[in-house]
């Protein structure tokens, strides 16, 4: 089964690690706009279509489907260290965000 255009943008943008709010505050629209598109209950227009892919840095073929989606693991090579971040995206969103601070502190001291 092919992935369609919603689904795509949905890979892409937590490929690159960027929410829901922070694609709408740069396409100028609301979050629940962004996962009417993501769900495929609106429809992207072509314009939208480009600052998609402007903003995910990818071309709008890959958007469409028509561009194979290369084989990669990803940017995280050490695959231990990947498995922990899978199982943190599994959390809620709170959890995630004092996760995240607590790294944060961690680095800043470190650093």
């Amino acid at each position: 089964m092919t992935e369609s255009i919603g689904e795509r943008i949905v890979r892409l943008r937590k490929d690159r690690g960027i929410t829901q709010k922070e694609i709408a505050a740069l396409v100028g629209v609301t979050q629940p706009v962004i996962s009417d598109y993501e769900r495929g209950i609106l429809r992207v227009h072509g314009a939208l279509l480009i600052q998609f892919a402007q903003i995910l840095k990818t071309s709008t073929d890959e958007l469409l489907g028509l561009e194979k989606q290369p084989k990669k693991t990803g940017p995280i090579k050490n695959q231990r260290l990947l498995k922990k971040v899978r199982e943190i995206e599994r959390l809620p969103r709170r959890d995630q965000e004092a996760l995240l601070r607590t790294i944060e502190a961690f680095l800043a001291k470190t650093g």
